[in-house]
């Protein structure tokens, strides 16, 4: 099996916008293949699972223009330039649900879509909660509801709860960490 890195022959950003860019590569792969690749760059994201003292888990439920429809998700978000995943999940948390964390633990980082985005999500868990007033941005209209373990093993199972980033990080969560 080939290892070691891509060497990047050229590279050129051919779109940069608010939430993410676009760059195409020119490179050789460590397999020996020259190739043209096109990334979209991000600079990382935080899924929040929040852990209510009963154990229910804290969702939000937003549009997301991408599907067409709205989705129950975990609290999620952009790091944004400067701050620390646990200040991004903190910031995150309050903003969508308004609830604020004793505790934040990191327990999962993944590629979302490694084939050509190059983000990162650090997925975390909330616990401690203290509950306070939303502020969601202006341009998000969020619904918040915590569900208990069966009622989210319901919801994967029927569809309800599409979300990858947050079918995986429940799925650990009840895997590993409960």
């Amino acid at each position: 099996m080939a290892k070691g890195k891509a060497k990047i022959l050229k590279s050129e950003m051919v779109f940069q916008g608010k939430v993410f860019g676009v760059r195409r590569d020119q490179v050789w792969e460590p397999g020996g293949l020259l190739a043209t690749r096109e990334v979209i760059t991000h600079p990382g994201s935080v899924v929040v699972l929040p852990l209510l003292a009963d154990g229910k888990v804290v969702m939000i439920q937003q549009y997301r223009h991408a599907t067409g429809q709205y989705l129950w998700e975990l609290v999620a978000g952009r790091i944004d330039e400067g701050e620390t995943v646990k200040e991004a999940a903190a910031r995150e948390l309050k903003e969508e649900t308004g609830y604020q964390a004793k505790r934040f633990s990191e327990f999962l980082e993944v590629f979302p879509t490694p084939g050509f985005l190059e983000e990162r999500m650090h997925l975390l868990l909330a616990e401690g909660l203290t509950a306070g007033k939303a502020e969601p941005e202006a341009d998000e209209k969020i619904i918040s509801h915590a569900y208990g373990v069966e009622e989210l093993k319901r919801m994967m199972k029927t569809g309800k709860l599409r979300d990858g980033k947050s079918i995986a990080g429940i799925l650990y969560y009840l895997t590993f960490l409960r």
